[in-house]
């Protein structure tokens, strides 16, 4: 009788037919080529050079070729080598958090740096730079890796679970490590008397102004320190003053020492972005650009560099009058204030070296407000000074970069208030003013009693924040205007 062989009979006659084939064809391989089956393909080393610039308004890396944020590639087993340089003088680094590779800081003055390392992993990374700021305005790119993960090999589960860690890391911002405040740190504060004169009737003429951009420590508050951003080293930068028909030249000098790109954003300016687009300056650099005063007003000007917000919460705004045909009315004393919030890591009044909190920022949850830069700026460092019987014209402004003001001055009203800084028709007897971020107004009163006036944001949280200034007036009282008690 004949029987049919079962199914797994047939496999094992198959297998058994097939051993002799299989070795006798690995026998005949070479000798070279069974090696090199045996054997990995021999790992590289890959060398990039990547040179940062500024490309379209962003911070960007670029490559050899001229390609933004190029995509890098290896292999696993494969060394990479990047050679990084400042393109445009300010300070750098380059991290890949996943592949635990971060670059020393590098500038113009530093010149290039270069990390090496060996990739074990495959997938794709993000590499950036960790300066504040310049991450979010455009200086990251990807890194990709083929092959098979070693870590995946031995332990696939434990390198998805680190993986997955890396990933959080990478979104997740590191806290800032803590320390005192600077002992070298200074008084920011602008004076509000530092008012340049007045120019009234003239002919039109050609104005020069140089400014230089410094960053320096400066004293935040009693016992903290921060390291602010500054037009001429002081907070707001220096108050400008020209009159309907003159022409400015203004250059704008970044110090040597800076670590940033800044510029000047002048909202009185017609074209470029305000100046903001000629005037993008490296460290040790300078450059210049000149406009026309088209209309009469009080104007705010900051800093335009990526990330805006940030040079702005710095320290870098300021203002600028354009008087109308025949000046200003004359009045007895005039001051210079402007509001600014500031973001930082650590809670209001901790008595450590700030760092600014770019989370918060984005969030506008501030831990200052502060008039003239710094708390106590103009109730300590500086205090506005009038007599009774004068009329004090104050110019303020909001250099923000978020939050708008409820100017106020308790125990006095605003005889006369030029609403968004437009000088052509004021407002009469206000107490209160709305001054929006990036905004201005000019406000008038006569002081007709002594004693001590504080200017505040009528937010009235904001003052234990820092938001509170004080003129200071002096002399007789005016009979019947105000006393203590009943009716005389």
């Amino acid at each position: 009788m004949k029987t049919t062989p079962s199914l797994r009979a047939i496999a094992a006659a198959v297998c058994v037919l097939a051993m002799p084939l299989s070795v006798q064809a690995q026998a005949s391989l070479p000798a070279s080529a069974a090696a090199t089956a045996a054997k990995p393909a021999t790992a590289a080393v890959k060398r990039y050079e990547l040179q940062t610039n500024i490309v379209d308004g962003k911070m960007v890396f670029i490559d050899a070729k001229g390609q933004v944020n190029p995509v890098l590639a290896a292999k696993v087993g494969d060394t990479v080598e990047l050679v990084l340089k400042s393109g445009e003088g300010a300070e750098h680094d380059l991290l890949i958090p996943e592949l635990n590779v971060a670059s020393a800081k590098f500038s113009a003055n530093s010149g290039s740096t270069t990390v090496r390392f060996k990739v074990t992993r495959a997938g794709t990374f993000t590499y950036y730079c960790s300066i504040p700021g310049h991450r979010q305005i455009g200086m990251e790119g990807k890194l990709e890796v083929s092959g098979t993960s070693l870590a995946e090999t031995a332990a696939p589960k434990a390198a998805s679970e680190s993986s997955q860690a890396a990933a959080l890391a990478l979104y997740t911002p590191a806290p800032s490590p803590m320390r005192g405040p600077d002992p070298s740190a200074v008084n920011v504060a602008a004076n509000p008397a530092s008012v340049p004169s007045a120019i009234g009737a003239r002919a039109p003429q050609t104005l020069k102004y140089r400014m230089e951009t410094v960053e320096l420590p400066g004293k935040l508050d009693d016992g903290t320190s921060f390291t602010y951003w500054t037009f001429n080293r002081q907070v707001p930068g220096p108050m400008l003053r020209a009159k309907v028909g003159d022409t400015v030249e203004l250059t704008l000098f970044n110090a040597k020492d800076s670590k940033m790109i800044h510029s000047i954003d002048l909202h009185a300016v017609t074209g470029g972005h305000g100046g903001g687009q000629h005037t993008q300056v490296a460290p040790g650099q300078e450059k210049t650009v000149t406009f026309k005063a088209l209309n009469p007003g009080l104007f705010v000007y900051h800093c335009a560099t990526p990330l805006v917000p940030q040079h702005i919460a710095a320290g870098m705004y300021g203002m600028i009058l354009v008087e109308p045909e025949g000046g200003l009315s004359k009045v007895d004393r005039e001051y210079y204030v402007m509001q600014g919030e500031m973001y930082t890591g650590r809670p209001h009044g901790a008595p450590v070296h700030q760092e600014p909190n770019l989370e918060k920022m984005a969030n506008e949850l501030p831990d200052y407000y502060v008039f003239n830069g710094e708390v106590g700026a103009l109730s300590k460092t500086h205090k506005l000074q009038a007599k009774v019987g004068e009329t004090v014209r104050i110019y303020f402004g909001v250099g923000g970069p978020n939050k708008i003001s409820s100017f106020h001055i308790i125990g006095e009203i605003f005889d006369k208030v030029y609403s968004e800084g437009s000088i052509s028709s004021p407002k009469h007897d206000v107490q209160t003013t709305l001054v929006a971020p990036g905004g201005a107004t000019i406000v008038e009163l006569k002081v007709q009693h002594p004693g001590s006036y504080l200017l505040v944001d009528h937010a009235l949280s904001r003052a234990g924040k820092g938001a509170v200034g004080v003129l200071e007036v002096t002399g007789e009282a005016v009979p019947g205007v105000y006393h203590a008690g009943a009716v005389q």
